[in-house]
């Protein structure tokens, strides 16, 4: 499966679409109010890439569980030190309101930990090249 992002930016627009395979949609990211770029920073959208994968892991692995989810919160946190400089601990959390047994809870949180692919994808700490056309 291909993941792609494109952010198309000028002083007169500012267009955010995301594809996977072949469904794309587009989103709706303001540009700056002071010019041209995305009102929310890559920073911001990477912890929400990682609460997004986490929350969506957690139904799909409920569902194999057998644990019925009423509701679930997970919160994606990283600080940012300085300019050019890697985000530093990051960390997240996940509360899901269930009548499930809190064993069976711990269980779906955890295996879903082991199985979160853009998790796993920070945590193996691949390489990220530039392509020039």
């Amino acid at each position: 499966m291909r993941i792609v992002a494109t952010i198309t930016s000028s002083t007169d627009a500012h267009e955010v679409t995301v594809r996977t395979g072949d469904t794309a949609q587009s989103l709706s990211v303001p540009r700056k109010a002071g010019g041209p770029g995305s009102a929310v920073n890559g920073g911001e959208f990477l912890m929400l890439a990682l609460a997004t994968c986490y929350c969506n892991d957690l139904y799909r692995e409920a569902q194999r569980l057998g644990v019925h989810i009423d509701s679930a919160v997970v919160e994606a946190t990283a600080e940012f030190p300085g300019v050019g400089l890697a985000a530093e601990n990051i960390s997240y959390t996940a509360r899901i309101g269930s009548s499930s047994p809190p064993a069976l809870l711990h269980r779906l949180v955890r295996e879903t930990d082991a199985v979160a692919e853009v998790h796993n994808t920070l945590r193996a700490g691949l390489p990220v090249r530039l392509v020039l056309d």
